[in-house]
């Protein structure tokens, strides 16, 4: 039982990081951080979920469920950017759990996150395909719908070979090195921000303040339902830290980007939630596509056009942090052994896991091409929870057994902020169906029988403790 919670000393962790023969190239700033969290968090939240959660949940009230998601993750976030200013380590939660409460722990936490990463990026593939047949309809071209999205017998559709597609695009992206990675992200990121005001500019002057009414048409339990729902579109905060030693001035910019990222894309959220209800009815933006969808019905096509070619823009940079998110995540449990060292095999010359990221595309690929959109979101959202519930607690803990700790960054009102996040990702978690809690259980039971079968044999700190039995008998 002692060897499940056997721990990473904070100092062996930055040690590894440090390693010649794994280190990752230092390449990012604030900005790029910034960007990145960006990139990750406008995407499907704003350009898909929106509608589907007014629609089947909120309603207009939408506003609320972003609010309450997005002040729980502002607890989150703090937890987070204390820990990646005192930990600037690859693999985000998994390897703050590794230093605080062991490796059993840190090893359900990293399969959570495998779930959440790529379940994310396969739901986020399912949206892009989405708005891409819409923009190419209105050329008159048309995918054949047995491979235009995922298998569903009833409505006659197989494979979505178009989110197939983008999946591996994003994978020749990543192949050519960070830096090349972050200036494609951070271009995109401008335009569908540009895109983002641009709807807001455009649709503000067709808001009508009766579709607002009922405000709360499934009363709070719509709203409590819908925050746990749009909870995946603020994810993408947690990739910021997976690229932590990637990053120059870890200790500085990692807090800023973090925090800044989500702070501004949660205004966007609550902006763009309000307008979109005001343009039509609720009842009517259960589609693909709402944002576009809402500016075509009052005429203004010109405007839909660039919305699709934005969606189209963002999500994909979803798509480009939530794989890469993925990928420094399994190559920072393979390098503590708990997977294949196949994950993290480092490529000398453009210094990424070069192997792992095209295994991810495919595994992604093969998910998003077959599984619907719906069923994707609610299991991505409960792995983070999940995680996110660990790092707040982990805070506490660590304040305790290490408060000498050099923090570059600390959470305020310690142990307020802390609790009020486990409170808040506790009861967002409470709200999905049964459904995605059995999914999950089984998602967890398979992470119990690879670490059993696999993880704990081979894990370095086996190893290890191996090498000392025999060296003091």
């Amino acid at each position: 039982m002692r060897s499940l919670f056997r721990k990473k000393s904070i100092a062996e962790l930055l040690d590894v990081a440090k390693s010649k023969n794994s280190s990752l190239k230092k390449e990012l700033g604030a900005f790029d951080l910034t960007m990145l969290g960006m990139g990750a968090i406008i995407g499907t939240g704003i350009f898909v979920l929106t509608g589907v959660v007014a629609a089947e949940h909120a309603g207009p009230a939408i506003i609320l469920s972003f609010i309450i998601s997005g002040f729980t993750c502002v607890f989150a976030a703090l937890c987070y950017a204390e820990f990646a200013s005192s930990v600037p380590v690859s693999g985000s939660a998994y390897t703050y759990s590794y230093a605080t409460f062991g490796e059993f722990i840190a090893w359900v936490i990293g399969w959570n996150l495998i779930l959440e990463y790529g379940l994310a990026s396969s739901s986020v593939a399912s949206g892009w395909s989405g708005y891409f047949q819409g923009l190419i309809s209105g050329f008159g071209l048309h995918i054949p719908k047995p491979i235009s999205s995922a298998y569903n017998p009833a409505n006659g559709t197989y494979v979505d070979v178009p989110a197939m597609i983008i999946v591996f695009l994003i994978a020749f992206l990543l192949s050519n090195g960070v830096r090349n990675s972050t200036r494609f992200n951070n271009v995109l990121v401008m335009i569908k921000v540009a895109v983002v005001l641009l709807f807001l500019a455009v649709g503000v002057n067709y808001v009508k303040p009766e579709n607002w009414t009922p405000f709360m048409p499934n009363q709070f339990t719509g709203v409590a339902t819908g925050a746990a729902t749009v909870f995946f579109a603020y994810i993408g905060f947690d990739a910021v830290s997976t690229a932590a030693e990637e990053v120059k001035k870890p200790q500085r910019d990692l807090p800023i980007g973090i925090i800044s990222s989500l702070g501004i894309c949660t205004l966007l959220y609550v902006v763009v939630s309000a307008v979109l209800t005001g343009i039509i009815p609720y009842q009517k933006l259960n589609v693909k596509n709402p944002v576009a969808f809402a500016i075509q019905s009052i005429h203004q096509d010109w405007v839909a056009g660039f919305i699709s070619v934005g969606a189209i823009l963002g999500i994909t940079t979803v798509l480009l942090v939530m794989m890469y998110g993925q990928t420094r995540l399994l190559y920072a449990i393979s390098r503590d052994g708990l997977l294949p060292t196949i994950f993290s095999r480092i490529n000398q010359k453009k210094k990424i896991p070069l192997v792992n990221t095209w295994i991810t595309a495919a595994i992604v690929a093969i998910f998003t091409g077959f599984i619907p959109l719906a069923k994707l979101a609610e299991l991505t959202n409960i792995g983070t929870l999940s995680a996110f519930i660990m790092v707040s607690v982990g805070i506490l803990v660590l304040r305790r057994s290490q408060p000498d700790l050099k923090r570059a960054f600390k959470v305020p009102l310690v142990p307020v902020i802390p609790i009020l996040s486990v409170l808040f990702c506790s009861y967002l978690i409470m709200q999905l169906s049964g459904i995605t809690w059995i999914g999950f259980a089984i998602w967890v039971f398979i992470g119990f029988v690879i670490y059993f079968a696999y993880g704990r044999k081979h894990s370095h700190l086996e190893a290890e403790s191996v090498k000392e039995q025999k060296t003091s008998a």
